[in-house]
């Protein structure tokens, strides 16, 4: 009786999951490793250079039992140099790649896809304190490439030169980019810091610097050949897409609305756009595809030089730039304070023009915390706490 009593307990007991810890110092032992990982695998490279070109291929585990490459010591990140492409995921779910250095691939730093089967996406995948550098230096060549990439996790990463996109995402869902520096490099192509299209929702850009990082900061939307739609059927390139909290010191538009189809724009601080602040854009012209439209501006910080910027809001044909809310916005022009209240293609409610913010730059080079009291309520600094 006692036995059996004892055996039951046992077994209802919860599982604890096993994990399997490779401890990695040269290319032929990492490589070994990603050849043989399985869901539950725990890769550490030593600190040290491997070669790029690294696979992880149809590698899907579960919350309990996740695929991790990681450093040894992440006050000394093994770096990943050279080759065409630094990392490729294909195909994979429950994957951490964490406190690694990818950098001077040829084609994308880090490549994250769902292998050719948009049915089983890419999912749970987290990269988190990684650093994508020279990556290019120029065409399609992206720092973090997510393709059929679902409830994933971009955080405390660190990109500086590519020469496309340094995070774009095509046909992705639920994805969080969170407390992520985008830096721009001389001789870097650098289209856009992060874009999210191809049919891509609910993905939250949050607490993110770009510092002179791209032409366009943050495409919402693009431009997508009708095969890499997910859904195949999607007639936006994106929707409820959310950038919130963000600090932006240049680019020749800061935030682009493209083709989208509802998205918020709030809480930011932008610092010396060079040419708009936001543009309102729609380069896939397919019948049936919504007009850029039902976009959301507000509680957001700018201060913009009116001697370079052409206008404040850039709004090309075929798109719907009336349906688009400007609310409780503070807008100031350092050379002409009293045009500081821009042209908006709808009424603003609640704006503030025409008084300083006294913006400050912080330690990396973006926007800090206005000195202005008044102004702690907008921009980065007013986002409310969580």
């Amino acid at each position: 009786m006692i036995r059996t009593l004892f055996v039951a307990l046992v077994f209802a007991l919860p599982v604890i999951a096993q994990e399997t810890r490779v401890a990695v110092t040269d290319d032929a032992t990492l490589r070994r490793a990603l050849a043989a990982a399985k869901p539950g695998s725990r890769i550490v490279l030593a600190p040290g250079k491997y070669r790029a070109g690294l696979e992880i291929i149809n590698v899907r585990g579960s919350a309990d039992k996740r695929l991790v490459i990681e450093a040894a010591d992440p006050k000394d990140k093994p770096v990943i140099e050279g080759g065409r492409l630094g990392i490729h995921v294909r195909g994979c779910a429950y994957v951490t790649l964490r406190n690694l250095v990818v950098r001077g691939a040829a084609g994308n730093g880090i490549n994250v896809d769902d292998g050719g089967s948009p049915d089983t996406p890419g999912q749970f995948i987290t990269i988190e304190s990684v650093d994508v550098a020279d990556i290019g230096p120029r065409g399609n060549t992206d720092a973090i490439k997510l393709s059929g990439v679902d409830d994933s996790i971009v955080r405390d990463c660190t990109l500086a030169g590519w020469g496309g996109e340094g995070i774009d995402m095509v046909g992705c869902h639920r994805v969080l980019v969170e407390n992520c520096t985008f830096r721009g490099k001389p001789g870097f192509g650098q289209t856009c810091a992060v874009q999210a299209k191809g049919g891509s929702t609910d993905v939250t850009i949050r607490a993110c610097a770009f510092v002179y990082a791209a032409q366009r900061a943050v495409n919402l939307g693009g431009s997508t050949g009708a095969p890499f739609y997910r859904p195949k059927d999607a007639n936006y390139e994106a929707k409820n897409i959310l950038v919130e909290g963000c600090r932006f010191t240049g680019s020749l538009a800061p935030i682009c609305f493209v083709g989208i189809d509802g998205s918020t724009v709030r809480y930011n601080t932008f610092d010396r756009p060079e040419k708009w602040v936001v543009r309102i854009l729609q380069e896939t012209r397919t019948p049936g595809f919504v007009p850029s439209r039902n976009g959301r501006f507000e509680h957001n910080l700018i201060v913009a030089d009116s001697r370079t910027l052409r206008s404040a809001i850039n709004s090309s044909d075929a798109t719907d730039p009336a349906s688009f809310v400007f609310a409780s916005n503070w807008w100031f022009s350092p050379d002409r304070p009293a045009a500081s209240r821009p042209e908006l293609p709808s009424p603003e409610r609640d704006g503030v023009y025409g008084t300083d913010p006294r913006l400050k730059t912080a330690d990396d080079g973006a926007p800090g915390a206005p000195a202005d009291p008044n102004a702690a309520a907008y921009g980065h600094a007013g986002l409310p706490k969580k």
